[in-house]
């Protein structure tokens, strides 16, 4: 007849462990948020250098609008692709990243020369993607795109 230790099996202490797991935790935290800002970097720079090789090369290219579609002063947000297409002045098309430099959302509206991201409301110039009000402080990256008579591509 045996009964039950009145001795817990030797382990770690209580203390350890829930210590662990809380390093374990805030390391994961500050490594995802770490990882938004590069991951963003490095996806809009990737994605825009490799994708326009590829369609370069055999004279192709993803059909985007018309020109017709894009006002002046404005743009168009084409979600699917992640980009943005805007005509600053007249018969001028640019095109960029559709996920903003802040935290990784995706802009929301073009209207009277700024593009505007909905989720902390930083505007970047339709120009150049520049920031023009915060919290965002890097610029939109700029995507290739062509323009042939009245069809805008993905270069």
């Amino acid at each position: 007849m045996t009964s039950p230790s009145l001795h817990p099996a030797a382990g770690p202490a209580r203390r350890t462990v829930m210590a662990a797991a809380g390093a374990a935790g805030l390391a994961a935290a500050l490594t995802a948020c770490g990882s938004d800002d590069d991951s963003s970097a490095g996806a809009d720079t990737g994605s825009g250098s490799a994708g326009s090789a590829g369609s370069a090369q055999d004279g192709g290219g993803t059909a985007l609008a018309k020109t017709a579609d894009i006002p002046e002063g404005g743009g168009k947000i084409f979600k699917d692709h992640g980009v943005v297409v805007t005509q600053p002045t007249a018969g001028t098309y640019k095109a960029f990243s559709s996920k903003c430099t802040h935290q990784g959302c995706a802009v929301g509206s073009v209207a009277n020369g700024v593009i505007v991201c909905p989720c902390h409301h930083s505007e970047f110039s339709v120009t150049d993607g520049s920031v023009k009000k915060g919290p965002a402080t890097r610029a939109l990256a700029a995507t290739e795109i062509t323009v042939s008579g009245d069809e805008i591509k993905l270069a």
